[in-house]
């Protein structure tokens, strides 16, 4: 990624989120990339989010959509909004809830269970009715410091694997197509996922950048996360803050992000 942002004489200095020796007002602009850690310290990250504000830096994606993004209760704004999302019934921090009653009462035979602020599945799990009384300890534990959302397993995942829609200033890029292994329901290759390059239709195209158009900031960055179902986008998740981008599948990819970080304002 270094030499097309080199060729619009760019320099990019890394630097580290939580690092306090950092003068973030020295740079011309801070480009989220790589803060894969920040769901294990949420207020420090929006204490840091904060502090750039204070300091009018500029930060990309911007800081009012990053910090709405950060928690996934914004699926549940977006569903009230008309987008399609898998069933889902919402838990609050510290509120003790029954999993195999959630489970029973939304008619779910299998779900996902997911840590509202979280990433790279971290503590997300698989259960089933059958198993929920067994699975509630870690519904418990996660309950204790994190909102939850139980989800309908979407079987698609697996049957036809999960897209990545990538956008920059929310035009449509590239695509990824992402697959568990074997026994496995989750995507990420932490897990033995595997990706390819892909061409969605035209439609799940135009489906993404409508879901896009709702979100009222700029986006450098985008990354839509979702399953076709009877031609519909399914949305899984919508990735604004430190999505991996698969720029390294395409020099044109690579060359379309150094061009939007060039034109930044």
């Amino acid at each position: 990624m270094l030499a097309p942002l080199q060729s619009f004489d760019l320099q990019v200095v890394p630097a580290i989120w939580d690092d306090l020796n950092v003068d973030w007002k020295k740079f011309s602009a801070v480009i989220l990339r790589s803060c894969w850690d920040y769901h294990f310290k949420p207020k420090a990250f929006l204490d840091w989010l904060r502090r750039l504000e204070e300091e009018s830096v500029s930060v990309w994606n911007p800081t009012s959509v990053v910090r709405w993004n950060m928690d996934k209760t914004y699926l549940r704004e977006l569903a009230a909004r008309g987008v399609p999302i898998p069933q889902t019934e919402w838990l609050e921090t510290g509120i003790p809830a029954s999993l195999f009653e959630v489970m029973q009462r939304n008619g779910f035979e299998q779900a996902v269970i997911k840590p509202t602020i979280s990433a790279t599945a971290h503590m997300t799990f698989r259960t089933a009715l059958a198993t929920a009384q067994h699975d509630q300890t870690w519904l418990d534990e996660i309950l204790r410091s994190s909102g939850v959302m139980v989800q309908a397993f979407v079987e698609e995942v697996i049957t036809q694997g999960e897209w990545s829609l990538l956008f920059f200033n929310k035009k449509f890029s590239h695509a990824i197509l992402k697959q568990p292994r074997a026994g496995d329901f989750r995507v990420q290759s932490d897990f033995g996922g595997s990706v390819k390059t892909a061409l969605p239709s035209p439609s799940l195209i135009a489906q993404a950048e409508a879901l896009l158009a709702m979100v009222d900031a700029p986006l450098l960055y985008a990354r839509v996360d979702g399953v076709e179902r009877n031609g519909q986008l399914l949305l899984i998740e919508l990735e604004l803050i430190e999505p991996q981008l698969f720029l390294s599948f395409s020099s044109e990819a690579r060359a379309r992000f150094a061009e939007a970080i060039a034109g930044l304002p």
